[in-house]
C-alpha cells in the first residue's frame, strides 16, 4: 500500500511575501480555481505572517483578511481552507471568532521555536470551536531536536492535532531534517510536518527526506512561490512523491496546469536562490527579510551581507524588522572610511 501524504500548499499565504502583500481578489480566485481542479486537500491563504498581521511594519495587504476569506471559501469546495496564525498579530475575540464564522477548516497555530506556550490560548479556542488545529514550530534551526520535542509536546497537550516543523530560513540540510523530524515522530502522538524553503536549493530533497523519516504532512507552493528563495515547488513536490510511490491524491497534469496559471496570473518571475538568499540561508536569518535587507543596506551604503550575517548572530525571528535598520546603522558607524 501506498504512504499517503497530506500536501499544504501556501501558495496564497507564504507567496504574498513574495509580492508585498499585494495578491488581489482576481489572483485569490484564478488559484483556488486551479488548486480545487487539482485536488489539492489543503489551500492556506491570508498576508505572509498570518492572520492580523497586515501592518505598516510589517506590510500591509491589499485585501482584509475579511475578503481573503470570504473571496477563498467561495472558491474552495473539495479543498480544506487554512491559515496562518501567529499570536500577538492574532487575536481571539476578533481574528480568530471571524475565521470560525468565515469557514476556515485548518487553523495552523504558530510560534518562534522556543515559544510554544503563547499558543495555549488560541489551540483551545479553536478545538472547542470544533476546527482543526495545528501546532507549527518557526526557525525550528535555532532549537535543538530535543528542544523541538519539548516545545511539540506542549502545543499537542494544548489540543494540537499536528506538529508542522518550519525552516523558516531555509538552512536545512536532509541529515538536519532527518534529525529533527525522526525525533518528533518518535515522541508524539499526532502527525508530524514539515515546511521548506528553497535558499540552499535543498528544499524538495529536504522534504523527501522528512517523509523518510515520518513526517506525513508536507508543505509546498506553486513555482516555490513564497518569501525569499521561496518554498519547495509543489508541482516538482507531487512528481517526485508519484515518482517515489507516495499517494497525494493531486492530479499531476492538473498542478502542472496550476504552475501555467500562476506563471500568468501574479507570479511571472518564479522565487530562486539568488545571491541574498543563500546569504540568509548560511545566517540561520528568516527568508522574508530579503527585501528590508536590501532596503537598509542602500540607504545606509553598508554590504547586504553583513546584515543577514549580523541578523544571524543576533538570533532574529520574523515580526524584528525594526532590527534590520538598528544593525545597519551599527554596520554603518563602523564602516572603515574610503581610501583617498
Amino acid at each position: 500500500m501506498k504512504k499517503k501524504i497530506l500536501i499544504s500548499d501556501p501558495t496564497l499565504r507564504d507567496g504574498n511575501h513574495a509580492v508585498r502583500h499585494q495578491l488581489s481578489k482576481q489572483h485569490f480566485i484564478a488559484y483556488c480555481k486551479a488548486a480545487e481542479a487539482a485536488g489539492v486537500p489543503v489551500v492556506e491563504v491570508g498576508h505572509g505572517n498570518g492572520l492580523g498581521a497586515s501592518s505598516m511594519l510589517i506590510g500591509e495587504c491589499s485585501l482584509t483578511d475579511d475578503e481573503i476569506l470570504s473571496v477563498s471559501r467561495s472558491h474552495l469546495f473539495k479543498s480544506r481552507l487554512a491559515i496562518h496564525v501567529i499570536p500577538g498579530f492574532c487575536t481571539i475575540k476578533n481574528d480568530l471568532t471571524k475565521a470560525v464564522d468565515a469557514g476556515v477548516d485548518v487553523f495552523r497555530i504558530a510560534s518562534h521555536c522556543t515559544e510554544a506556550d503563547i499558543t495555549d490560548r488560541h489551540i483551545s479556542f479553536v478545538r472547542k470551536a470544533g476546527r482543526e488545529a495545528y501546532g507549527v514550530l518557526m526557525m525550528s534551526h535555532m532549537a535543538a531536536p530535543n528542544i523541538l520535542l519539548e516545545e511539540a509536546k506542549k502545543m499537542e497537550s494544548y489540543g494540537a492535532e499536528a506538529i508542522i516543523v518550519m525552516d523558516s530560513a531555509g538552512a536545512y540540510f536532509p541529515s538536519d531534517v532527518t534529525e529533527r523530524i525522526s525525533t518528533l515522530v518518535d515522541g508524539l502522538s499526532i502527525p508530524v510536518g514539515f515546511h521548506g524553503h528553497n535558499n540552499l536549493g535543498m528544499a524538495v530533497i529536504n522534504s523527501v527526506a522528512a517523509v523518510d523519516a515520518g513526517a506525513s504532512i508536507i508543505d509546498g507552493s506553486i513555482r516555490g512561490f513564497g518569501a525569499g528563495a521561496g518554498n519547495t515547488q509543489l508541482e516538482v513536490l507531487v512528481a517526485v512523491f508519484e515518482r517515489l510511490g507516495f499517494e497525494t491524491g493531486i492530479d499531476l497534469y492538473k498542478i502542472l496546469d496550476a504552475a501555467d496559471i500562476a506563471a500568468k496570473e501574479f507570479n511571472p518571475v518564479a522565487p530562486f536562490s539568488s545571491p541574498m538568499s543563500i546569504v540568509s540561508g548560511l545566517a540561520g536569518v528568516f527568508s522574508g527579510f530579503a527585501k528590508h535587507v536590501a532596503q537598509a543596506a542602500t540607504e545606509y551604503q553598508v554590504d547586504p551581507r553583513d546584515i543577514f550575517f549580523e541578523l544571524g548572530k543576533r538570533n532574529a525571528v520574523a515580526g524584528q524588522e525594526s532590527l534590520i535598520i538598528e544593525v545597519a546603522l551599527e554596520l554603518a558607524k563602523h564602516k572603515a572610511p574610503p581610501r583617498v
